[in-house]
């Protein structure tokens, strides 16, 4: 058996491309957050996790090219070894007095974040225990742990139970949630888990990559709930709300330092570049500047959210600017995707394993940027789409 006989027999994407309905890879000539620019045509964009808009913001741009100026473009070298600046300790102290722990440890990509703290802290004789609509790197932060892996139904807290009980308790144990679902815009019920985790001796980490800067004011579901102290780790992401790219974990100081010698996929990569940092330090500083913000975005999500169901969509149980549009089937979901995009919308199509199979989704996104008036044409080539396809 030839080893790429499985790439020579996977045809599916190179068939989407011929019927004009590939969604992935698109690529745009231009950015500007709520806009971009593709094929020479300004669209408006549905399908960005730049929550508060602050890719373009002035202070967020002049502070990763000022970065730029003094440090270069890159720290050439893993944190472990060459690779920490003192920007790096700078922005672990304010990201863990945001979120409220004792500290927090800085990674060069969220991915890598969930792929070295799951690993690092589940040994051979723990069970780490994942919601089944948990981010694909927190699944695979699980597969490379040496401990077992167990599963529950979404945001089901008796199937929790079911799994809790279970482990025997000389077992450690580990359950993580994404605090707010990307696909459907969910939020974990936070107030449970904590009692679940707490009754059975678990650890809780919260993966908060869409949350922070969406909910708690902008620190994130467990300020949302008023449970930061219940919540052992708090993990998030710069490529969102933070407009950068890199991520974070915070805990107990002695957790942070355990991972900070443990995680590999922060002690073999190079650390985060400077432009990197100061950006993200930036958009946090903003947060706090420009509360508003926030405002503003969860009030579009209501709006969207409103106006969608009164269309006659269904937006799933969506608490969040993240909206899906469930329309559960590939071939209608990429047709509405192009006729959307066609008609100056871009919006995300997702179907499986992204998501499970028959709520194959048009996922849309918003931004506290966007306006009225792009929220109200949004609306209606929604409906328009929407009609001709016989979706409502």
């Amino acid at each position: 058996m030839d080893l790429f006989t499985k790439a020579y027999q996977f045809t599916a994407a190179a068939e989407a491309r011929a019927a004009g309905l590939y969604p992935y890879f698109i690529p745009m000539s231009g950015n500007e957050g709520t806009t971009a620019i593709y094929q020479g045509r300004r669209i408006i964009m549905c399908g960005s996790n730049n929550y508060l808009g602050l890719t373009t913001h002035p202070k967020v741009r002049v502070a990763a090219k000022q970065a730029i100026d003094e440090y270069g473009t890159s720290c050439t070298g893993s944190r472990f070894l060459n690779g920490t600046l003192e920007m790096h300790l700078e922005l672990e102290k304010e990201l863990a007095d945001w979120v409220g722990k004792e500290a927090a440890l800085v990674f060069s990509t969220g991915m890598q974040v969930n792929l070295g703290v799951i690993s690092a802290l589940v040994g051979r004789n723990d069970v780490v225990v994942l919601d089944k609509d948990d981010h694909a790197s927190i699944v695979d932060g699980a597969r490379l742990a040496w401990g077992k892996v167990k599963r529950f139904r979404h945001n089901d807290m008796a199937d929790l139970e079911r799994v809790l009980k279970a482990i025997p308790e000389e077992q450690g144990i580990l359950v993580v949630v994404d605090g707010l679902y990307s696909m459907e815009g969910d939020i974990a019920p936070l107030p449970d888990l904590v009692t679940l985790c707490k009754k059975y001796g678990a650890r809780l980490m919260v993966d908060d990559a869409h949350a922070m800067g969406v909910l708690g004011d902008g620190k994130g579901t467990a300020a949302h709930f008023g449970l930061v102290d219940e919540v052992d780790l708090i993990m998030s992401t710069f490529s969102k709300s933070f407009a950068s790219l890199g991520g974070f974990i915070a805990g107990d100081h002695q957790v942070i330092d355990y991972i900070q010698h443990s995680a590999r996929s922060m002690i073999f990569s190079a650390s985060i570049p400077p432009a990197n940092a100061a950006a993200a330090r930036a958009a946090l500083q903003v947060m706090k500047e420009e509360p508003e913000r926030i405002v503003r975005l969860n009030e579009i999500g209501d709006k969207m959210r409103k106006g969608y169901r009164a269309l006659g969509f269904d937006i799933g149980h969506s608490q969040t600017p993240i909206i899906p549009i469930i329309i559960g089937d590939d071939t209608r979901t990429f047709i509405a995707w192009r006729m959307l995009l066609d008609a100056g919308v871009y919006v995300n199509a997702v179907i499986a394993p992204a998501t499970p199979q028959g709520r194959q989704l048009l996922r849309t996104s918003y931004m506290a940027t966007h306006t009225d008036e792009q929220l109200d044409q949004v609306l209606a080539t929604f409906e328009q789409v929407g009609k001709q396809l016989g979706i409502i």
